[in-house]
């Protein structure tokens, strides 16, 4: 049987069970602002950075890159939710206190990872953005800990999810009287194995139709392959998302966590031109911040 509640064809939105999520609460679609960063808007937006932080050197180096290069948002994990327990978790709070100080250097706003409701309060003292990993997607008592603050969320899909399940998660965090809730797809799980996951791109103009919430698109988790997060991130930008986010890494074959996907400095450099040509065709541009130093 087709999922009704996803079929705007035939349902009207204000009947769907997402009443603060829903098109019909903002029709012209939301604009949250991240730090003087404004994402939803016309203009896409840039959040790159390494998967985990892993020494100063390495952070500084990579920020520092981004900022030249046209990035807006630092993007930066402290805390890493592992498949396996003995691998590279993150230097938790020291690593907040690294993107502090890289945000002070570059001007740049960060995002960063929050996975268990214990640390909310600690990561909200150092980021611009908390961002919930595809893992924690239903992991409703943090996604209502998230909602009790005001720093912007950045929902990952789950990898599992449908967009009814992943609507109803950020569901959650609004209704817990947090507003400020960013949508990212970052592939689903599937049958293929060629790549990390299936890069939905589907879900960028249906959760726009669905919602008046900023979508955002992650190819790096997407495909799992550096040499294709440019193709995926110019198809994301080409349906419409709001921004990308994008691992990057001054030395990617080193990295203690998602090297393969990770784009170099100079991959990044040449991804960064190419989506400044594409956005102005599609007549949109790549914002360009304000307060970066």
């Amino acid at each position: 049987m087709e999922n009704e509640s996803c079929n705007t064809d035939q349902f009207d939105l204000n009947t769907l069970a997402y009443h603060r999520a829903g098109r019909h609460n903002n029709p012209s679609g939301t604009i949250i602002d991240v730090s003087g960063v404004k994402i939803g808007g016309r203009e896409v937006v840039i959040m790159a950075g390494p998967c985990a932080v892993e020494s100063q050197e390495q952070l500084l180096t990579t920020a520092n890159a981004v900022q030249d290069l046209g990035g807006n948002i630092l993007r930066g994990g402290a805390f890493k939710p592992r498949s396996s327990p003995y691998s590279f978790q993150g230097l938790e709070e020291e690593g907040l206190k690294l993107l502090k100080k890289a945000r002070q250097q570059t001007g740049l706003p960060v995002i960063t990872e929050v996975m268990d409701t214990r640390v909310v309060e600690m990561v909200c003292d150092y980021a611009d953005v908390l961002q919930i990993g595809s893992r924690n997607m239903q992991n409703f008592p943090l996604l209502k800990e998230v909602g009790q603050c005001r720093k912007p969320v950045m929902l990952k899909r789950g990898m599992n999810a449908t967009l009814d399940e992943y609507l109803l998660a950020a569901e959650y965090i609004l209704a817990g009287g947090n507003p400020n809730v960013i949508l990212c797809e970052r592939g689903i799980r599937s049958f293929e194995t060629a790549y990390r996951n299936t890069m939905d791109l589907n879900a960028v103009p249906m959760l726009k139709k669905l919602s008046h919430l900023p979508v955002i698109v992650d190819p790096s988790h997407g495909t799992g392959h550096a040499w294709m997060v440019p193709d995926l991130a110019k198809a994301a930008v080409a349906v419409g998302a709001d921004g990308l986010l994008v691992e990057v890494h001054n030395n990617p074959d080193n990295a203690l966590c998602d090297g393969p996907q990770s784009l170099s400095i100079q991959q990044f450099e040449l991804m960064m031109e190419d989506l400044k040509i594409l956005s102005k065709a599609l007549g949109r541009g790549l914002y360009v911040s304000e307060n970066a130093i």
